[in-house]
């Protein structure tokens, strides 16, 4: 039983430490969704030659003289740059046409004014949910390590199942808040932001792989739980059964054992032998009575 439960009591730890890890990864990192945004090319000039619209077949467009008709050759899609972006809970970068690296925003303020309030419960819910992990995992291992006592072990593992389905619950809401943000944010955000397409990324995963961790550790917590109280409580029955048996048995002995000592006590004051006469068996008392001619001539002798 006790090997069976700290096996249990391991599997629980994993799942939550794993669970633990993937929340704290997705909250701060940018890869919650990712996609490419169609902007329109600039202007090519002596700063910006690449992606940029070329007039004239020149390197910059002459702009000086106004009666020069300026012409380009990029018609259609070839107007605009897909610029890949990636977006987080907190911020949302896009890369940077006319240099190098990637230029960052702050996603609060690209979403819509009614559903920023929707996201900041977004976020309150995921650090919660991140909290309540770390109070789980802190309370499993103390029952694994610090708990000799199985009371206070069990205990321990419900206040830890209690934590961990709780963070479980708010971490679906945290992450239900958030897409549900981010998908409004897609057709009413910022004309600059808004992507042409897009799909869910690898943060988004670890999010609900991590949801999914929590759940599977809150129910391997509670399923030790139940086993161990059904357990201690089925071993409890057979003690008592055990002591109640015991009980009879001893009982039964020692009614045998004072009927033994009475029949004793009775075959010894009758004695017992055969008349030859008739042969048959006969019983000899002690004689310890008076004779009844005798009583006056006593209580004659008192009056005297």
């Amino acid at each position: 039983m006790k090997t069976s439960r700290r096996c249990r009591a391991l599997l629980a730890v994993g799942l939550n430490l794993v669970a633990l890890f993937f929340s704290t990864t997705a909250f701060i990192t940018t890869y919650w969704c990712e996609g490419t945004q169609k902007v329109p090319k600039p202007n090519c000039n002596k700063v910006t030659k690449l992606n940029c619209i070329n007039f004239n077949g020149s390197g910059a467009a002459n702009v000086s003289n106004s009666n020069l008709p300026l012409y380009s050759w990029d018609t259609g899609d070839d107007k605009f740059f897909f610029r890949y972006f990636h977006t987080g809970i907190w911020y949302s970068c896009e890369e940077n046409i006319n240099g190098i690296g990637e230029k960052c925003r702050n996603f609060i303020d690209l979403a819509p004014a009614s559903e920023r309030s929707v996201l900041w419960l977004a976020l309150i819910s995921e650090v919660l949910y991140i909290v309540l992990l770390v109070v789980g995992f802190s309370l499993m291992c103390l029952e694994l390590f610090h708990s000799s006592n199985m009371i206070d072990g069990l205990k321990l593992n419900a206040f830890a199942a209690v934590f961990t389905v709780l963070s479980g619950l708010l971490g679906m809401v945290a992450h239900v808040m958030y897409t549900q943000v981010f998908q409004v944010t897609v057709s009413l955000g910022p004309e600059d932001w808004r992507p042409h397409s897009w799909d869910y990324g690898w943060s988004f995963c670890l999010a609900w792989g991590s949801f999914t961790c929590c759940m599977a550790a809150s129910v391997t917590t509670l399923n030790s739980y139940t086993k161990t109280v059904i357990e201690f409580r089925h071993k409890r029955k057979l003690y008592e059964q055990s002591l109640r048996e015991e009980q009879m048995f001893i009982d039964h002995e020692a009614i045998n054992y004072y009927r033994e000592r009475s029949l004793q006590s009775i075959s010894s004051s009758v004695e017992v032998f055969a008349d030859p006469i008739t042969h048959t068996s006969k019983s000899m008392m002690q004689d310890t009575s008076m004779d009844l001619s005798e009583i006056p001539e006593v209580l004659g002798e008192d009056q005297c």
